[in-house]
């Protein structure tokens, strides 16, 4: 599916690898996933399990940080809700890759399970 609407926002920051905030408004990024599923998941910053992912979590949202502030970089909104009613997003470097790809190329983020969240603790 397509994203069409192109959003304008004022502030873009990263809430987590995977969840961003449009001016205020909380955002989950759908990376190359489905009309209502995210392909990835991101470590845990405030529940996390452990020391590991939490610092995982926080190289995640500070990579996705840095996406969010490259010049051109662009979210669309897919026209659907996720988890807690967010807006489920992507966000389109100016290469024209998701974030969400390159975050899961750099190991900072897994696949999206279908049954549970990934160990981030065991994972080596």
């Amino acid at each position: 599916m397509k994203s069409t609407v192109l959003l304008t926002c004022t502030q873009l920051l990263a809430i987590s690898g995977d969840s961003i905030q449009c001016d205020r408004i909380p955002m989950r990024d759908l990376g190359d996933g489905g009309p209502f599923h995210s392909s990835y998941v991101a470590p845990e910053i405030y529940r996390a399990r452990c020391q590991k992912e939490r610092e995982l979590g926080v190289a995640a949202k500070a990579r996705m940080q840095e996406f969010l502030d490259t010049p051109g970089v662009q979210v669309f909104y897919s026209g659907n809700q996720g988890f807690l009613e967010w807006p489920l997003v992507r966000v389109i470097l100016p290469n024209g890759r998701s974030a969400g790809s390159v975050l899961m190329e750099e190991g900072l983020v897994q696949v999206m399970p279908s049954d549970e969240f990934p160990d981030w603790c065991n994972e080596n």
